[in-house]
């Protein structure tokens, strides 16, 4: 039971439904995902892509009311832009929902326009992950279109996920196609293609951070060409916190069952006093829940600090929010021993914050090995 999908419902509705679903294909997913009560609410993410047209085309057939989510970065290609209202308008997409960063936020991060080349994963971040992550508080799933074949660690994707620190079902309903599939039902049904496709883009992003590919070239070696980032993400590389374009990371580590990460929580954490809309909240081992529970519900990540390592009222205090019904991530903070994992998951964290004093002195492969203790731990007294 990784953190990433913690014990609970969800995860067992997500296995069940993989179960359900492993030998079907897209449209019985995509039916599903629509039309399951279940689920709530849920949105389809597109970025208008080289291949998004599929999706939204069997969503067209199916709801074409659902809402579709288009992150404009505000440094996309003119002819996506342009893609996107034409297949708006061809699909009759009645929901499509376009997302911008905030002006105020980009005129403080990014006022001369240049952050993508001075630090692409901040840029990421800033233009694209905060304001989608926001929007997404609003709903209880989301589809994607992401495909096993397209590799960046997605080569054992399943139909149904349960999405990191957010309880959200993610669906992929096109998981298991392989890109003929894609080009066939692209011919198949007529569809549009996106312009820059003809003109040697096969995977498309933002303008400056995507360049034309080779013949013979990986699809996805014309997007942050150049640089070691694949994905928007930030990812542990060689042993060392590092973003994925380079730099090391020299504050925080977070500890999750696929490994070490780096921090990754952009609109960043606050006291509850002071905390905007969006960011998380920092809560000391003893807050007042009562006194709370408005900011601590809508916040879409808690902090909780450990003062000590022998001081379990963090572990009291995660039990008690997941038993309140808190989704959203929780994040133990502070002296949190790799003895202390097994326990931490079990009280309902999603992830631990070291520092990388910590992190060379407790390893990785430490922090795996105690995943499942159960004999040893501290705090036995809350053992589940």
């Amino acid at each position: 039971m990784p953190l990433d999908a913690p014990p609970g419902p969800v995860a067992e509705r997500v296995e069940r439904l993989n179960d359900r679903y492993r030998h079907h294909g897209a449209t019985a997913v995509l039916g599903h995902a629509l039309a399951d009560p279940d689920l709530g609410r849920v949105a389809l993410v597109s970025s208008f892509g080289a291949e998004s047209v599929v999706l939204l085309h069997l969503v067209s057939v199916m709801a074409p009311a659902t809402p579709v989510l288009f992150v404009d970065t505000r440094m996309l290609f003119a002819e996506t832009l342009a893609y996107q209202r034409q297949l708006a308008d061809r699909l009759n997409l009645r929901d499509i929902r376009v997302i911008r960063a905030n002006a105020t936020r980009l005129a403080e991060a990014d006022a001369a326009g240049d952050l993508h080349a001075r630090d692409a994963d901040a840029c990421c971040a800033l233009r694209k992950t905060e304001p989608l992550d926001l929007t997404l508080a609003g709903f209880d799933g989301w589809i994607t279109g992401r495909t096993r074949f397209q590799g960046a660690g997605r080569q054992t994707l399943d139909f149904f996920e349960v999405e990191a620190g957010t309880g959200r079902i993610k669906v992929n309903p096109l998981a298991h196609w392989g890109r003929q599939d894609i080009e066939d039902y692209m011919v198949n049904n007529r569809l549009p293609r996106h312009p820059l496709v003809a003109r040697g883009y096969p995977s498309i992003g933002c303008a400056p951070c995507t360049s034309p590919v080779a013949t013979g070239e990986d699809p996805r070696s014309g997007r942050w060409r150049g640089q070691a980032k694949t994905e928007c993400g930030i990812h542990f590389i060689g042993g060392r916190a590092r973003r994925a374009g380079g730099g090391d990371m020299t504050a925080k580590v977070l500890v999750r069952d696929d490994g070490f990460h780096a921090e990754d929580f952009a609109p960043g954490f606050a006291p509850p006093e002071t905390a905007a809309p969006g960011h998380g909240l920092d809560l000391a081992p003893g807050a007042d829940l009562a006194a709370l529970a408005g900011r601590v519900a809508a916040a879409p990540a808690l902090r909780i600090a450990f003062a000590a390592f022998s001081d379990g009222r963090g572990f009291t205090l995660a039990r008690q929010l997941r038993a309140k019904g808190y989704a959203g991530r929780l994040r133990a903070a502070g002296h949190v021993l790799a003895d202390q994992y097994a326990m931490a998951r079990r009280a309902g964290f999603d992830e631990v914050e070291i520092d990388e004093d910590l992190a060379r002195r407790q390893p990785e492969d430490q922090w795996r090995a105690r995943a499942t203790w159960r004999a040893h731990d501290y705090q036995s007294r809350l053992r589940g």
